[in-house]
């Protein structure tokens, strides 16, 4: 499916589940109340981890859901058919046999393709300031993932939740979902050159890289880098650069005062008007309403 872009200005909060959906979740907290989530088993044991809620659902059209503000890392592994997820300000298709990490401070959208069905498993974190996030500058934005570990270790804690288990075993089955999504969200890289390319673009954000001095730091081709980085990461090397840039600016706005024209010289945008549309188009607002 080729990438189809969404004007940012046509999003908003959506929550179409549809008759024939079905939905199983546990959350950490019972005074989450949203509908979808309230009559849902409650394992305080996801907060060790930072997690908010895990599912697993089995989705039919008219589904449909758009968050503007996430707050925290959202890891999809797709078990069954095929569905569409908003990645990089482009809808994007997940078949079964792959998974989708998006980071915080991006929109999160997601909706069925066709008449047939999407299985798939989630988890859905919540991050705090003092706590490393789970996405860092090697992780996929998409790419091929056995979903079957994850979403057995979503059932087993399910199971324990509707029986009251042990908070021992309810433990267990928690480490089990997170490092579940570790094993996508922090691969061991084989080669090195591409930990070591992001590492120093992630220390000059505000330099105007191109795709041939991005080539010269990994010591390969401008082309071969390419292809290198779509196959590990799910992105074009300019794409991951925009990326790194755009989680750059979502700190600085959250955690400074500096004006968006300074944080715009700063991730590498030559003005704030610029940078403006590019943050749109990323993180699904404008870098003011972020900030709020």
């Amino acid at each position: 499916m080729a990438d189809k872009k969404t004007p940012p200005k046509t999003l908003e909060n959506i929550r179409v589940l549809g008759e024939r959906t079905k939905v199983r979740v546990i959350r950490v907290d019972e005074d989450d109340h949203r509908d979808w989530l309230r009559e849902a088993p409650v394992c305080p044991q996801l907060s060790q981890h930072q997690i908010i809620h895990a599912g697993i659902m089995k989705a039919y059209s008219p589904f449909e859901i758009v968050r503007i503000e996430q707050t925290g890392t959202f890891m999809l592994g797709c078990i069954e058919g095929e569905g569409a997820i908003l990645v990089d300000g482009s809808w994007k298709r997940v078949k079964a046999g792959e998974a989708c990490l998006l980071p915080p401070f991006v929109v999160n959208a997601l909706k069925c393709v066709g008449s047939k069905s999407w299985r798939f498993c989630w988890v859905r974190y919540l991050e705090r300031k003092e706590i490393s996030p789970i996405v860092s500058s090697i992780s996929p934005v998409r790419g091929k993932y056995d979903a079957e570990p994850l979403q057995r270790a979503i059932e087993g804690l399910l199971a324990e939740c509707q029986t009251d288990g042990s908070a021992a075993l309810k433990h267990h089955w928690v480490e089990l979902i997170h490092q579940y999504v570790l094993r996508f969200a922090q691969p061991h890289q084989s080669d090195d050159r591409l930990w070591r390319l992001w590492q120093r673009v992630d220390q000059r954000l505000d330099y105007r890289w191109s795709l041939a001095e991005l080539g010269e730091v990994a010591c390969v081709s401008g082309e071969h880098l390419r292809r290198l980085c779509q196959k590990a990461l799910g992105r074009s090397p300019m794409q991951q650069l925009t990326f790194l840039r755009m989680q750059r600016a979502s700190q600085l706005l959250l955690e400074t005062n500096e004006k968006i024209e300074t944080v715009a010289k700063m991730t590498g945008y030559k003005n704030a008007f610029h940078f403006s549309n590019v943050f749109m188009d990323w993180v699904g607002i404008r870098p003011s309403e972020f900030r709020g």
